[in-house]
């Protein structure tokens, strides 16, 4: 064999394992497209889509902790039985899950709100504290209804229930006048009743006007509150009353009561609240009168995180009187 033919053999060769080398080759698949997070604004701020979806979700709540004082705020059992403690500090998260999307038929929003208390190692507890579906002007689920609307500061007392298993019907007209109608599950001693609660409210620029009136079918007893607000000078002047036939799942407080507050925004992160709340016929025992006043100061120390501190003096023709208040740092998301 010349040198000629070994070097066209060797060629031929290379040739024929490159070849092979070049169809064996691993080729790297083409990355998936990574879907990004898309902001929502159609229902406000905090709101984001679902990846794959045209849902938009918000996400949001807060932790808490607060110290309670006052006298026997706090129970505890000691080896000579029941004792009580004028002070206590308790621990708080709630986490918030927020859905909307547009339909044909209105917004479709779902809502859901999950509690943790934490008293101390051995009393915690953990539930889900409202959860509802509303579509258009319907709502059902466990809702916080119009009871648990107060008046500004932490002295008033204007509710006995203030949530329940519900189906609502809800108008709103751009804000000027909203009506609610809603029906509620209540839980008697041994089986559920209904309960129907009617709300009307009105505005008209710094004031509004809220009617609320509710009937207990198992207690066949009714309750009505009426709170006006109006915006005075550099803060906001609430006046509210309430008045019940007797003891119904809605207020069972008194036969009846006033209260007031003043907000007083002293600056952007200081609000400082007076207030003064009156029951007549304490329990609907005739002849026991209560009066309380109390002062209420928020500070918004930075954003999302904030401080509020009460405290309140309570007179009763039963019991005396007392003094009690709390420290509560909360940091909102």
């Amino acid at each position: 064999m010349n040198i000629k033919s070994l070097l066209i053999g060797s060629a031929a060769a290379f040739a024929a394992v490159s070849g092979a080398q070049a169809a064996d080759a691993i080729v790297a698949a083409e990355p998936e497209p990574m879907e990004y997070v898309r902001v929502c604004d159609a229902f406000g701020t905090g709101y984001f889509y679902i990846p794959g979806t045209e849902t938009c979700l918000k996400i949001g709540g807060y932790v808490r902790f607060q110290i309670d004082v006052g006298n026997n705020v706090d129970t505890y059992v000691t080896g000579d039985g029941a004792d009580k403690g004028d002070w206590d500090t308790g621990t708080s998260a709630v986490v918030t899950l927020d859905a909307k999307s547009d339909t044909e038929y209105g917004t479709l929003s779902s809502f859901i709100a999950i509690e943790a208390d934490m008293d101390s190692a051995s009393s915690q507890d953990f539930y889900v504290d409202e959860a509802f579906i509303r579509l258009g002007g319907f709502k059902v689920g466990k809702i916080y209804g119009p009871w648990d609307k107060g008046i500004n500061g932490e002295t008033d007392d204007l509710h006995t229930g203030n949530v329940f298993n519900s189906v609502q019907y809800i108008y709103e007209n751009g804000g000027a006048f909203s009506a609610l109608l809603s029906v509620d599950e209540l839980e008697a001693a041994n089986h559920p009743e209904v309960g129907v609660t009617g709300l009307v409210t009105a505005a008209l620029g710094g004031v509004s006007f809220d009617l609320l009136g509710s009937y207990d079918t198992d207690a066949e007893e009714g309750a009505i509150r009426a709170i006006l607000s109006a915006d005075v000078g550099p803060g906001t002047f609430q006046l509210a009353g309430v008045w019940a036939s007797d003891v119904n799942a809605y207020y069972a407080d008194s036969e009846w009561s006033v209260a007031a507050s003043y907000s007083f925004k002293a600056s952007e992160k200081l609000t400082i609240t007076p207030a003064a709340q009156y029951w007549s016929d304490m329990a609907f025992a005739s002849g026991v009168d209560q009066w309380r006043v109390g002062l209420t100061v928020g500070y918004g120390i930075t954003q999302g995180l904030d401080l509020l501190a009460t405290v309140n003096y309570t007179d009763n023709d039963s019991t005396g009187d007392s003094t009690s208040g709390f420290l509560r740092l909360q940091r909102n998301f």
